[in-house]
């Protein structure tokens, strides 16, 4: 038992030495609460054309067939929260969490940089790092891991420090000391339901994804629906109104992460020099970010759908 609790302390400081938030323990198995809410989810097609969120049923709801033997999972939170955002009130806006380098690609090498560590001062431990790019149920579980509780708003959040932070996953064979859920504490506040542009927020903890500004504006290929013209809160790519509103966020911090912050044109660009956005200057401003996934096409459909 000794081993168990001296492991999980030692892969926690680590995670804290890498820059990571905080770092929470859960013993991999099925996910038996979200499997009917995932399921009555899917059936009311509140994943709009994303396609790919059918996949793996079985697989979303049980890392063990994911990952062989594997018996931890370890969830990690990374702050993005910026010290600065975009200067004109009138310029269409970018989600925070899109400013600097696609996270997918930070985070990625220090889920690597932890395995082998632990690889290194554990012993022969197999593994694999997760970033929202396989089917993990990644919110659920961080609640389960203790590192906080899903809100009204779908959204991991965290007394005393919001919840502008990416969650990404190491899933190991490895038993680890388990940490336990902390409670809810969203109360009777309906912040993020009220300020929701689109109406997204169907009811308390569920999100209709079909409705919501960040699918439109990233996932959605076809033209954007007229009906919604006008309800877009002026964001051309991804959404935080429900995040700014929270009453959580206001102990968000700034980051320490280099490779998130902009590109200083990004900050400073105003209305008009989004409307005249050229292709090279897209590519410019957007190197590595995680921007490209919605194309130059794409972004100048969203900017002029703001109009």
């Amino acid at each position: 038992m000794k081993s168990i609790e001296k492991h999980t302390v030692l892969i926690k400081s680590e995670a804290k030495r890498l820059g990571f938030l905080s770092c929470g323990v859960a013993k991999a198995g099925f996910l038996e609460e979200e499997a009917p809410r995932l399921e009555a989810w899917l059936q009311k097609g509140m994943h709009g054309e994303m396609q790919y969120m059918e996949n793996h049923f079985d697989k979303r709801l049980d890392p063990t067939k994911l990952v062989e033997g594997s018996k931890s999972v370890i969830s990690l939170l990374l702050n993005y929260f910026p010290s600065e955002t975009q200067k004109d009130p009138e310029a269409p806006k970018i989600s925070k969490y899109a400013y600097g380098k696609d996270y997918h690609f930070v985070i990625k090498d220090k889920l690597k940089a932890l395995l082998h560590f632990i690889q290194e001062n554990i012993g022969e431990v197999h593994g694999r790092a997760f970033v929202d790019s396989a089917p993990v149920l990644d919110k659920a579980w961080a609640a389960k891991s203790g590192l906080g509780w899903i809100g009204k708003n779908s959204n991991l959040l965290t007394k005393q420090v919001g919840s502008f932070y990416f969650i990404a996953e190491l899933i190991v064979d490895l038993e680890l000391a388990y940490d336990t859920p902390v409670t809810d504490h969203c109360g009777s506040c309906t912040a993020c339901i009220d300020a929701c542009p689109t109406q997204a927020i169907t009811e308390p903890y569920v999100v209709d994804g079909s409705k919501c500004i960040s699918y439109f504006t990233i996932e959605l290929r076809d033209e954007l629906p007229t009906k919604y013209q006008g309800k877009f809160d002026n964001w051309m790519f991804g959404c935080d109104v429900c995040q700014d509103v929270c009453p959580w966020n206001r102990f968000s911090k700034p980051h320490s992460e280099p490779l998130f912050d902009p590109n200083p044109a990004l900050l400073t660009m105003n209305k008009q020099d989004w409307i005249e956005l050229t292709q090279e200057v897209f590519a410019d401003i957007f190197k590595k970010s995680a921007v490209k996934r919605t194309k130059y096409s794409g972004l100048m459909r969203n900017i002029k759908f703001l109009k």
